[in-house]
């Protein structure tokens, strides 16, 4: 959609808003369930680079420590507890810029990731910066889906990470996409961004050809020692405001109602669900930062009248559409003409 058209909706009073939403996200998303999620840290603290929203990187001082890559078998005991408690998706994630082809821990990350994919849930990763030869491997190796946010607007990124380029970030998208995997990919709410850097990110993300499998939407938890600490929490409206205009923008898509969610009231997560949020992180972590406890979940699903999805037998990426002009963004993902136009990026 073009940043007019997602302003437009933006403006939209609150319920007129959320009507629109309703009304595509139950002509994609009849079945009135939610994704279970669970999002484990098999890599943590150490990170080289400077994104100044995290409280995993070595350059700040929030008290995490830095960790080893866990071994296979810790990891099958986790996804095993985790297919056990209702989740259809088991998420990696790695503390570090991004994995080689033919380094140690790229293997290590490719026998965890075969002897997962056995258990017969989406394998979702995020490892950071991918080439195209280490995202063949992953795809080979049974990962359905890499998880790489553009986080906000490419105007507003050089404000929040310094290390790498928003045009790095497109580029691992694009490598992820020719390897035939699913890219989960959306943003951070409270940066210090405007509304209008937030209605970019959608416009970017709902630009890919193919659109986003499933689009995370967290709202900042601002940790001590980081550059972003002293940020305000967001409002709930506005929360609930860009997972309604991305449900419409992305309808196909799993919006996924992500960190932030102990910030947020058993109403506010209604509404979100209203919304068109279908899916959330489940579990009471979310790799160094809390998340609601499962039965609280549970509890707050089934006072809804929702369900929990079950597995998706078609573990494919999404096609892309053929009737649509594609073109490299910055070398990065695969976007339709107008995006690549109204980016703004230096490279296109």
């Amino acid at each position: 959609m073009t940043y007019a058209e997602l302003q437009r909706l933006y403006q939209l009073p609150f319920f007129e808003l959320l009507q629109q939403a309703r009304a595509v996200h139950e002509q994609h998303w009849p079945e009135n369930e939610v994704q279970l999620c669970t999002l484990l840290s098999i890599k943590t603290g150490g990170c080289s680079e400077d994104c100044g929203y995290c409280a995993q990187s070595a350059r700040y001082s929030t008290g995490v420590q830095a960790e080893r890559l866990l071994d296979t078998e810790e990891v099958m005991v986790r996804a095993r507890q985790a297919r056990a408690t209702g989740s259809t998706r088991f998420c990696m994630g790695a503390a570090w810029k991004g994995v080689r082809k033919g380094t140690a821990k790229f293997d290590q990350v490719l026998d965890i990731v075969r002897s997962v994919s056995t258990l017969g849930m989406e394998v979702c990763v995020t490892l950071g910066e991918l080439g195209e030869d280490e995202a063949r491997d992953l795809k080979e190796a049974g990962v359905t889906a890499y998880n790489h946010n553009i986080d906000t607007s490419p105007e507003h990124y050089p404000s929040i990470v310094s290390t790498h380029t928003f045009e790095d970030r497109l580029k691992t998208i694009r490598h992820a996409q020719d390897a035939g995997m699913s890219v989960c990919s959306g943003g951070i709410l409270g940066l210090g961004e405007q509304s209008g850097d937030r209605l970019r990110m959608l416009e970017i993300l709902s630009e890919f050809n193919p659109q986003p499998e499933s689009v995370p939407i967290n709202a900042l938890m601002a940790i001590r020692g980081t550059p972003l600490q002293d940020q305000t929490k967001v409002d709930a409206f506005e929360m609930i405001r860009v997972i309604a205009v991305a449900r419409i923008a992305m309808p196909r898509a799993k919006v996924r109602l992500s960190a932030g969610r102990t910030h947020m009231s058993a109403e506010a997560q209604a509404l979100a669900f209203f919304a068109g949020a279908n899916s959330i992180f489940y579990g009471d972590k979310l790799l160094t930062a809390a998340n609601p406890r499962a039965n609280e979940d549970m509890a707050l699903l089934a006072q809804l009248g929702l369900k929990a999805q079950q597995p998706n037998p078609d573990l494919s990426a999404p096609e892309p559409d053929f009737s649509k002009p594609m073109s490299p963004a910055a070398d990065g993902c695969v976007m339709t003409e107008e995006a690549v136009h109204s980016c703004g990026c230096g490279d296109l």
